[in-house]
């Protein structure tokens, strides 16, 4: 008896020290194996990957609807587009999230889940729509068209191709967009719809953006290329006239990310590579869960996700996730069981995952966040298209007489009514912002205000800022504070900071220009949400106080009605 009790001891011992070996095997490894720090049931069968921005999480759901959920896993909103919608939300910096429904209507919600506007666009989306950096989408459609809208939905410019997406657009170094066609030709169109193209020999992969003039090209078979203007990085599509000497990858590309002059790729065998433009080598490689994965015996999917910023480079799939530091050290990697969609990896170093279960998953991953402008918005741009001050190269070709100015106004209106702004919008804003500062006929300043709401993007606000602060002309300054409303993007908050200096510190009486900055206020608050609602609703309230002109007090309440 003792005998067999001292068997049964050793065998428990053995066992516990096997399981103990696994374990610190997996955790010297890195693997992450830890419980959902939350989850949320979705009643629907998830769509896409979660969209993390804004401190929330939002997933598009087969049933036509979106959800969003906070960080700390607290339903926020539930939005319906009444019908079935493409699998695809895109969420800008100040938490707008653009959709469409299968019919072709593009939809944009805003980050307390209440639509702000839809529009027509003939068919659904290809990919995900892409923002620019004054707020403007880039809308890919499946019946093979690109078109460009403001954030408030006015729309720019429309270009038509011949053959269908092979990759999918993505935002580029100069604020524009790349993407591939099914009959090998990759574009290149800046914010204005100018267009560059090239057309290569083999079927493209992956495209990465240099800087404003380079495109890489990636291949099936590893091979890389840089397409361009630049004499220095230039190299024919034809790889037999100048080949480039980029190191050829191992395997072929799922994915690839740059940053400045690095960039990773994961490949099919679930390795990564890390990339030096500059030095043209391969510096490191590394195993993601995808190689552990097949490693295991499992056959993994072959569609992932990379993205690269100041904490490391992170790859996706719906397999799991891995994260390696900029100098090859695989920090962790973590499986997934019956995930949907790929995942989102959010600022906070929360992973979110929807499954096949219908429910949303929040990982704890990392305890490292991205430090954020304040905590309430996305990233802030890369950089400016400049159209927010007259650019001094346009401005000797502007009409010097009345009625030339008047007929110019005219041929803008026109553009912008039929959506073909175009390639003109860089001069025409610059004249637009000259005129509605000038010591023109009220007329004149009154109209190009109303087009700069109208063809305006974030970037022109402050311009609009400064005329509403300096003009002493009430009807001048109610038109500003009107065209900084139609514009609708004021993340920074400039706009009803101003309006709220007028009302304590100037004590502005004028019935015109109160009655502006409430409905300005009203819309500005609408599309953006509760960031600048604080502000907005104290400034409402002053509106609404019983010594204001009636009319005003009218237009401040409808206003708070609207946000409730």
């Amino acid at each position: 008896m003792k005998l067999f009790l001292k068997k049964c001891v050793f065998f428990l011992f053995a066992a516990v020290s096997v399981f103990s070996q696994s374990k610190n095997s997996e955790r010297e490894q890195g693997l992450i194996t830890a419980d959902p720090f939350w989850r949320q049931a979705l009643g629907g069968s998830i769509l896409s990957l979660p969209s993390v921005q804004a401190q929330s999480a939002v997933v598009a759901l087969d049933g036509g609807n979106i959800r969003a959920y906070s960080t700390s896993g607290t339903p926020m909103w539930n939005y319906s587009a009444r019908g079935r919608i493409s699998p695809f939300v895109t969420r800008s910096q100040e938490g707008t999230s653009y959709l469409s429904r299968t019919n072709g209507t593009l939809i944009a919600v805003n980050r307390i889940g209440r639509e702000l506007w839809r529009r027509s666009i003939g068919s659904p989306l290809y990919a995900g729509v892409v923002t620019g950096w004054d707020g403007r989408l880039f809308v890919p459609t499946t019946d093979k068209k690109i078109l460009c809208y403001t954030a408030s939905g006015t729309l720019l410019w429309t270009r038509t191709f011949e053959s269908p997406f092979l990759l999918a657009p993505k935002l580029d170094h100069g604020g524009g967009i790349i993407f591939a066609l099914e009959n090998n030709e990759v574009y290149s169109i800046d914010p204005f719809g100018n267009t560059r193209v090239w057309t290569l020999s083999s079927t493209p992969s992956v495209l990465l953006s240099v800087d404003q003039q380079n495109v890489i090209a990636i291949y099936t078979d590893g091979f890389m290329e840089i397409l361009g203007f630049a004499e220095e990085w230039y190299i024919s599509a034809q790889v037999e006239e100048r080949p480039l000497p980029l190191p050829r990858l191992p395997s072929a590309p799922l994915a690839a990310v740059n940053r400045g002059n690095s960039a990773a790729a994961v490949l099919d065998n679930g390795s990564i590579v890390f990339v030096s433009i500059d030095e043209k080598r391969i510096l490191w490689e590394g195993d993601s869960h995808i190689k552990e994965f097949i490693k295991n015996g499992g056959r993994p999917e072959m569609k992932a996700e990379v993205f690269f910023d100041e904490r490391g480079i992170y790859i996706l799939s719906k397999n799991g996730a891995t994260s390696f530091t900029h100098d090859g050290r695989r920090q962790w990697f973590t499986f997934l069981q019956n995930a949907a969609a790929i995942p989102a990896f959010g600022n906070d170093g929360v992973l979110y995952s929807g499954g096949t279960d219908w429910i949303l998953y929040a990982y704890k991953i990392e305890d490292r966040t991205l430090p954020a402008r304040g905590n309430l918005y996305g990233s802030a741009p890369e950089g400016s298209y400049r159209t927010g001050i007259p650019q001094s190269s346009y401005m000797r070709n502007f009409p010097l007489f009345e009625h030339e100015k008047r007929n110019l106004l005219e041929e803008i209106e026109t553009a912008i009514n039929s959506g073909r702004v175009g390639s003109n919008e860089p001069v025409w804003t610059s004249f637009l912002l000259m005129i509605s500062e000038s010591h023109e006929l009220i007329q004149l300043r009154l109209n190009a205000l109303r087009l700069l709401g109208r063809i305006g993007s974030r970037e022109t606000v402050p311009w609009l800022v400064n005329i509403f602060h300096k003009e002493n002309e009430p009807i001048i300054k109610s038109a500003a504070a009107a065209a900084i409303g139609a514009i609708g993007v004021d993340p920074d908050g400039i706009a009803l900071h101003a309006f709220l200096y007028t009302l304590i510190q100037r004590g502005i009486k004028d019935e015109q220009v109160l009655t502006s900055i409430a409905s300005a206020t009203g819309q500005l608050c609408r599309f953006s949400g509760p960031p600048l609602s604080e502000t907005g609703i104290r400034i409402l309230n002053l509106l609404c106080e019983n010594y204001q002109p009636p009319v005003v007090r009218r237009q401040a309440n409808m206003e708070i009605e609207s946000l409730r």
